[in-house]
């Protein structure tokens, strides 16, 4: 495929912007063919009424055209064969490996939201019956569902260049939920995007959607953005990324003389807890689960556990010593960019430069522009208490340990600490995690996701899984970004009361021709 440095605005290309910028390849500081610029305000504001104008007919599709959709979409991305792996490795320096997994996990959720739109209870219809006749007053017809909220903005995330952008999980959901979606692309990887643009335009035209349906726009300045946002016509935002970026756009959405919500998943730093048994009998499978886990992808992903707390004790030691050992065995990764080195380099900076944080040691130094050394850090339970800034993200391969004097003091961490995508426990079984049970009950409230015995990288798409947790890990703690229930963001409930029955939609009919599962006079039935 010859990639041409395009937007797409609805059905239509367009290149217009004269602020250019480049994909680069971070192995080595190479721009990659071709330049992409910044859209102009006419592209914006074209694509936007576009998809304002493709909602009015495409919040109306029936299910299974729908489903054929997103299905079709999932086709098209296979259709690209290894072109858009070799494209997305020149541009991430990820491995082929990962990125024909990533493209995997990108396909089969399209196809998982598929199959929710055709079961179709993801409405969630509720009906309550009339009863004329009821004393001391009748009661109304009333029916309610959820629908569709209208066009979204959806940012790119450039730690996932297939899952979590063009045809991510973000775009899956909204599309799935009846909203067009103009999606900003991460400058990161624009050859990419443009590559799954295309896939987006096929899919569209052989399903027969409605032009506007989708738009791609690139930018690196924050005015792309920051123009979608403030779009009278923009009605949500999906955002996956930095706090910094996403708290700006959760501030300009809600200054809108119609403010809007704004999902941002901002990243964490995931807290570990290993209790005293789990140390005493399995400190070794633990500290090789936990250095492949926030080394895994050079650490640049938002689950990685950058802060684990455990109880000082031989133990503790024993198991720091080992970690120590298989650290200072790593090798530099390469990060995605530049600019995601010099984060994480800032980031170390601040913490070795503090009085009261230890630098235990570090993997072989970095050669490369882009190349990450593996940190290991420590501070003192007291310290941590004392200092928010030691809560705060790094993005990359290091983990900070804090040493607890006994279960109090973990139980004060657990209480100090802000909103987490996850939190996790490691313990010797059943016996010490009931002993423990008020530190899972504080963790509960300060996390989307509760591990036990496990590490949080690896986000399973399936109905169940929620990625999201109180902020300022996300703008809105009851949403999540990954699975089926990532459908939710994108619409409203209305309810219809005394409606003629051939007026209702058909999720709410007495037939029920759907055959969803809905809640009729507080019971389920199908």
């Amino acid at each position: 495929m010859q990639l041409q440095g395009i937007h797409f605005i609805g059905n239509e290309t367009s290149r217009r912007g004269d602020s250019l910028f480049y994909g680069t390849d971070p192995t080595t500081l190479q721009n990659l063919e071709p330049a992409y610029a910044d859209a102009v305000d006419e592209e914006i504001n074209t694509a936007v009424e576009k998809a304002a104008k493709a909602f009015e007919v495409y919040r109306n599709t029936e299910p299974e055209k729908r489903a054929v959709f997103l299905e079709a979409i999932a086709e098209e991305i296979l259709h690209l064969g290894d072109e858009l792996i070799r494209r997305c490795m020149a541009e991430t320096a990820l491995t082929e490996e990962r990125l024909t997994g990533e493209r995997t996990r990108t396909v089969n959720q399209l196809r998982l939201f598929a199959e929710v739109v055709r079961e179709g209870s993801w409405v969630e219809a509720r009906i309550d019956h009339a009863i004329p006749d009821r004393q001391p007053l009748p009661k109304k017809d009333i029916r309610q569902m959820q629908i569709p909220m209208g066009p979204v903005a959806v940012f790119g995330a450039g730690n996932f260049p297939l899952a979590f952008t063009v045809a991510g999980g973000d775009t899956a959901s909204a599309l799935a939920a009846g909203c067009p979606v103009v999606y900003k692309a991460h400058p990161g990887h624009p050859g990419t995007s443009e590559m799954l643009g295309y896939a987006m335009r096929e899919a569209i035209r052989k399903a027969g959607m409605p032009d506007g349906v989708f738009s791609l726009l690139h930018g690196v300045s924050s005015h792309v953005g920051m123009s979608l946002v403030n779009h009278p016509q923009i009605k949500a935002v999906g955002f996956t990324g930095s706090y910094a970026g996403g708290k700006a756009l959760f501030d300009a959405a809600v200054r809108r003389p119609e403010p809007i919500p704004v999902y941002a998943e901002m990243g964490s730093t995931n807290p570990v807890f290993i209790l005293p048994g789990a140390l005493e009998h399995r400190a070794k499978e633990i500290a090789d689960g936990l250095l492949g886990s926030f080394t895994l992808g050079v650490g640049q992903f938002c689950t990685n556990p950058g802060v684990v707390i455990l109880s000082k004790s031989q133990h503790s030691d024993a198991f720091v010593d080992y970690l120590k050992e298989k650290i200072n065995e790593q090798t530099p990764g390469v990060m995605l960019s530049r600019r995601m080195k010099a984060n994480f380099e800032q980031g170390i900076s601040r913490l070795t430069t503090m009085e009261h944080v230890e630098l235990i040691t570090k993997g072989f130094e970095a050669a490369g522009a882009c190349e990450a050394t593996t940190y290991l850090l420590k501070t003192t339970a007291e310290r941590f208490l004392e200092d928010d800034t030691l809560e705060l993200e790094v993005f990359g391969p290091s983990t900070l340990i804090i040493q607890a004097d006994g279960k109090d003091d973990l139980m004060r961490i657990a209480g100090k600490l802000h909103g987490h995508l996850t939190a996790t426990i490691h313990c010797a079984g059943g016996e010490e995690l009931a002993a423990y049970s008020s530190l899972a009950g504080v963790l509960r409230q300060k996390a989307g996701r509760l591990i036990i015995n496990d590490f949080p990288t690896g986000v399973e798409v399936c109905h169940s899984m929620f990625h999201g947790g109180p902020f300022p890990a996300t703008t809105d703690a009851r949403f999540t970004s990954v699975g089926t229930a990532a459908i939710k963001r994108w619409v409203r409930p209305v309810s219809f009361q005394n409606y003629p029955e051939h007026l209702l939609p058909d999720a709410l009919r007495n037939s029920n021709p759907l055959m969803i599962w809905r809640l009729e006079d507080g019971n389920w039935k199908r």
